[in-house]
């Protein structure tokens, strides 16, 4: 039987998976271009201003025009959210007023792929006027903005992925991964850890994994608790009350001993029901943590261990009861 012939939307969509990939390899051929270069000078330059950025008591300053202004402006938020302050200023605003939002100590960081933008000559004529340090990302050294930065960082002059060359697009996914390694590079030095991180992201899933066993915890009057010398069906009596399929064995100054589960009693029920001392029913080693812990943490060591609570311990007391279902009310996983 003969093969239909392709039709013209089978073309197409080969036409545009070829145009797609040529994209993407143009961009890791310069993306591999940007890793090659800072075992240069740009790595060089790229310390020299990481440093500058740790010893200013000011706030770095993003701007561009155009797809570099956007850039920009992410690059801004990323270094904000990871503990270095900053903002973008737009630099027709900056030529209208907006100068008067950078400071002396601040540090402005200028991106211009070409390195003539003439939306930029207002910011950059205040920064020499002012003293005010000025890092330019551009890939031309002998650029106006190149010549005139303290600390040009000069990217590989590589191809955009545009067939006409003129869209940014190999440039501007070049600008974003120096963006984002001067900002990671910053977090490691801060000692930024994931704590700091949830200040500045309370909100959304990420918000939810960071906060603490103690934020979600029941507490009080809530935990199920029976003391050492409790009887099986009192036990059961407590763990149905407070309905998480466990209970907290303590001594008489409120220590955990060990935990009676749904599992314990079907095992004591093997061979029928018995009431005796809870603490010949209880196991001994239950894993607790501590109410420091991250909330996805908890949840990892859920689904590792298997179960569904883990009790919160202070000073090896009880303070609460953390279950799963808390975790994914609050959107951790």
């Amino acid at each position: 039987m003969a093969l239909a012939p392709p039709s013209p939307g089978d073309s197409l969509a080969a036409a545009a998976l070829t145009a797609a990939r040529r994209t993407l390899t143009l961009e890791i051929e310069g993306l591999a271009a940007l890793q090659a270069a800072l075992d240069g000078e740009l790595g060089a330059r790229l310390a020299e201003a990481i440093a500058l950025i740790r010893a200013s008591q000011g706030r770095v300053i993003l701007t561009g025009m155009g797809k570099s202004g956007h850039v920009g402006r992410k690059i801004a938020a990323t270094l904000t959210s990871t503990g270095t302050p900053s903002y973008f200023v737009h630099p027709g605003e900056a030529s209208h007023g907006d100068l008067g939002m950078i400071q002396a100590a601040d540090i402005v960081v200028a991106l211009s792929w070409s390195g003539e933008a003439p939306e930029l000559s207002d910011i950059v004529a205040y920064c020499r006027r002012f003293g005010v340090k000025l890092i330019a990302i551009t890939s031309r050294a002998s650029g106006t903005l190149g010549l005139a930065a303290d600390i040009p960082l000069i990217l590989p002059a590589m191809p955009e992925a545009c067939p006409n060359g003129l869209a940014p697009t190999t440039s501007t996914t070049m600008q974003i991964a120096l963006g984002d390694a001067l900002a990671v590079a910053l977090l490691s030095l801060h000692g930024f850890t994931a704590v700091d991180f949830r200040k500045f992201h309370p909100g959304g899933k990420l918000g939810a994994q960071l906060r603490r066993a103690r934020d979600l915890m029941h507490a009080g009057t809530s935990v199920p608790m029976v003391p050492q010398s409790a009887s099986l069906a009192e036990a059961i009596v407590e763990m149905t009350g407070k309905r998480f399929g466990i209970t907290a064995v303590v001594d008489a100054e409120g220590r955990l001993v060990g935990v009676v589960t749904d599992g314990d009693i079907r095992r004591a029920f093997e061979h029928g029901f018995v009431d005796r001392p809870v603490a010949e029913v209880m196991s001994r080693r239950p894993r607790t943590i501590g109410p420091d812990l991250l909330a996805l943490e908890a949840l990892g060591l859920m689904n590792d261990l298997r179960i569904t609570s883990l009790f919160v311990l202070e000073e090896g007391r009880p303070a609460g009861i953390l279950h799963m279902h808390d975790l994914l009310r609050a959107g951790v996983a």
